[in-house]
């Protein structure tokens, strides 16, 4: 039983997306810090870090994630629905974490922003699978 429920795509595609929704949220973070340690406000620095993130899990999710048969799910049509997918996701994103810095101070939003791109995260694997990817 346990064979089986591991060769379902969902479980495949779900263990697929936290290894590079992980990575994603390395590249997405360390950007964030970085620049914000430079002295970049909070939410400019938050949308830098979600490109950076975004550009190569979009990559990476096309390859691996969803990919079918061995043949990658990328193309402009795809991007197009990612973007309409991560635009609205990128705005939460933004406002959570620029009120946190805002409120809380920059330290509290380092720590913020990976539970906040995990939140969303839950969402987001949802909405590729079944708008961007399909």
């Amino acid at each position: 039983m346990l064979r089986s429920l591991s060769r379902h795509p969902l479980f495949r595609q779900g263990g697929s997306f936290l290894v590079v929704g992980a990575v994603q949220l390395l590249v997405d973070w360390a950007l964030f810090v970085a620049l914000t340690a430079l002295g970049v406000p909070a939410a400019p620095a938050n949308l830098a870090g979600r490109v950076g993130g975004a550009l190569l899990g979009f990559w990476l999710n096309g390859r691996v994630t969803f990919a079918q048969a061995g043949s990658a799910r990328l193309g402009w049509r795809r991007f197009a629905r990612f973007l309409l997918v991560w635009i609205p996701l990128t705005v939460i994103s933004t406002l959570a974490v620029a009120w946190v810095a805002g409120t809380l101070g920059l330290a509290h939003a380092w720590l913020a922003k990976p539970l906040v791109e995990g939140a969303l995260a839950v969402v987001a694997f949802f909405l590729w699978r079944h708008v961007v990817y399909r």
